[in-house]
């Protein structure tokens, strides 16, 4: 009790503050149209020294007209895997005032098949994004050759 004392404001909350700052004017951004217009960009974000190297977990932010907000990596990890938390994706989308993600990983190994936990992170992320209306709009599994959709493939 005496620690209690000594600091009154333990049980006072924090105030938080919210703001976006855009460094690229509207009319700059990049527009998507397509999952190959994603690749693309994607390809420009991604570390070419590194793509086939070790696993990245990135998602790229979208207004509603389909344009870049920009690009958040949620984590990178080992060869074969890594970890996604969908509250960090969430953040992202949230703060910069997104209505729309797409998710995008690599494979290093250069095989573009599906894993089972690519599949269970896709549809947690497509539940919790109808609750908080942010669409997503596909999940990308790129190599520096190609890429699998998971919206032009129907899995989403």
């Amino acid at each position: 009790m005496e620690n209690h004392a000594k600091n009154s404001n333990w049980g006072t909350v924090s105030e938080i503050q919210l703001h976006y700052k855009s460094r690229v004017k509207a009319a700059e951004r990049p527009l998507i149209t397509s999952s190959k217009s994603a690749y693309q960009i994607a390809l420009q974000i991604w570390n070419p020294n590194t793509i086939e190297f070790f696993e990245e977990f990135k998602i790229l932010l979208l207004n509603n007209s389909n344009k870049v907000l920009g690009a958040y990596e949620i984590s990178s990890g080992g060869i074969t895997g890594t970890v996604v938390d969908i509250r960090l994706i969430f953040a992202a989308a949230l703060k910069a005032n997104a209505t729309g993600i797409i998710m995008i990983h690599n494979h290093p190994s250069g095989k573009l098949i599906t894993s089972e936990a690519d599949k269970q992170i896709t549809a947690k992320v497509k539940a919790a994004s109808k609750i908080l209306d942010i669409q997503l709009l596909d999940h990308l599994i790129i190599t520096t050759e190609n890429y699998y959709s998971f919206t032009d493939e129907g899995a989403l």
